[in-house]
């Protein structure tokens, strides 16, 4: 089976499935009351370049679910900054994760 490409452009909207030190499918928290206590993946960061709005792609919800959800880049957290329904520490576009392994 081909694997996907890391970066896909369609019109003005670049897809990459790394960004500042997240790959697709490593856990993360969104800091959004309404959806906070569930579990979320990363999929993908967008940015549309003609209008300079960006995003972040998840997927995930309630268990059991795997409903895809976009949200503003500030928004999402590592898994390691969760103290029990609150959300500790900066964000990982304020503070992207460092790969050291290269």
């Amino acid at each position: 089976m081909p694997r996907r490409p890391l970066v896909t452009r369609v019109g003005p909207v670049v897809r990459t499935r790394a960004w500042n030190g997240l790959r697709d499918g490593d856990s993360v928290v969104v800091n959004d009351a309404r959806v906070r206590a569930r579990a979320w993946v990363f999929v993908a960061h967008a940015l549309n370049e003609s209008t300079g709005e960006e995003w972040v792609e998840v997927r995930g919800g309630r268990p059991g679910e795997a409903k895809g959800r976009a949200f503003a880049p500030e928004r999402i957290f590592p898994v390691s900054v969760r103290r029990g329904r609150r959300v500790v520490g900066p964000s990982i576009a304020d503070a992207p994760r460092l790969d050291l392994a290269n």
